[in-house]
């Protein structure tokens, strides 16, 4: 089936002011990488299609949902493309309401999908993007070169999974020209920074979301091996005169400045009001990093479930979150403060916090 071109107006969902709703369809994936931050996935975990009508049928008629001016539909796994079958209904499911009801969101709305890029290529997902084309958006995962991919994200037996994956590459960038991919670092790979980068730019993706790890898996050594690789890289884009047209997020302009007063009192999640997760029980969550099985020490944090509503109070009590309540002192005042992400599940499963 021929590829279809779908990245025009991708822009404005990207730093729009739009609610996500996420559907964890499955805990259930066929790749079993080593920083995978879901250590808790459970292959029983399958969202039904019942259940998931009813989360359809909740965020529709909810008013407090309804004042965002746009929606994206959000499915991730595990592996959702696992369960295309079942998302393919949803979806349907989710078109038919949102035309019935008239809701404000039928012309406003994006399904959205994270995904490790092995099923990319199935005919179950042509038929799909077809179906849906100029609504729906794929977000790939691919960590650069072969040697450091399949260091990181291997299959189940142990076989490393670049070559499946950098086949659907290629379609995906016909479909997303404008695309980026998220490659993720740890200490195991720190030193295939600098050729991981660059090879995801000659491949065509030129915006990189580079990113660290946020998990204790660093040893010492690993900065001065930062910097040498974020070095190397950075006299390779001056040398190619790379500035304008290729991006990795570890040289943003906004990294490297103190905080401002305006940083320190804002709440840049959105967690629980501008993101909601749902499970296959129907238990709401502010966003996926508060499901068990991303939790390494804590319980799960749910704030309602579906037949009985969301607490609000929880919801209040996440929107007073700001760099000031949820950092110490020192990060506070550091001279390169703005270098930093700060993510509120973390700290909730981070034992000291």
């Amino acid at each position: 089936m021929n590829s279809v071109r779908m990245s025009t107006g991708l822009e404005q969902w990207r730093d729009g002011d739009l609610v996500t709703i996420t559907f964890c369809v499955t805990q259930e994936c066929n790749f079993a990488c080593t920083y995978c931050y879901m250590v808790g996935k459970n292959n029983n975990h399958i969202m039904s299609y019942e259940m998931a009508k009813q989360i359809v049928d909740f965020v529709l008629n909810n008013e407090f949902l309804k004042t965002m001016p746009a929606v994206a539909w959000d499915f991730i796994g595990g592996e959702p493309l696992l369960e295309m079958e079942l998302i393919d209904k949803i979806c349907d499911y989710i078109v038919l309401k949102m035309y019935s009801l008239n809701h404000p969101w039928f012309k406003h709305y994006r399904f959205t999908f994270s995904t490790n890029g092995s099923l990319y290529g199935s005919e179950l997902v042509r038929q799909y993007i077809n179906k849906h084309m100029g609504h729906v958006y794929f977000g790939l995962s691919l960590d650069g070169t072969k040697e450091k991919h399949d260091l990181a994200r291997k299959y189940k037996d142990g076989r490393g999974t670049y070559d499946d994956v950098i086949k659907n590459v290629k379609i995906w960038l016909q479909d997303y020209p404008d695309a980026g991919t998220k490659a993720t670092f740890s200490h195991d790979d720190l030193k295939y920074l600098k050729d991981s980068i660059i090879h995801l730019w000659n491949l065509g993706i030129k915006d990189v979301m580079a990113n660290i790890v946020y998990e204790d898996v660093w040893k010492d050594g690993d900065d001065i091996i930062f910097e040498e690789q974020l070095r190397g890289l950075a006299d390779y884009i001056i040398d190619n005169e790379l500035w304008n047209e290729y991006s990795v997020a570890f040289f943003d302009e906004t990294i490297g400045l103190p905080l401002s007063q305006e940083e320190y009192i804002k709440n840049r999640c959105g967690a629980g009001y501008k993101t909601l997760a749902f499970d296959d029980e129907g238990n709401i969550y502010p966003c996926i990093r508060f499901l068990d099985m991303c939790s390494e020490t804590k319980k799960k944090y749910i704030i309602g479930h579906v037949y009985t509503g969301i607490n609000m109070d929880l919801v209040r009590a996440l929107s007073c979150t700001s760099l000031r309540t949820v950092s110490p002192e020192k990060c506070l005042d550091c001279e390169v403060g703005t270098g930093c992400g700060w993510c509120v599940a973390n700290n909730y499963d981070d034992e000291k916090t």
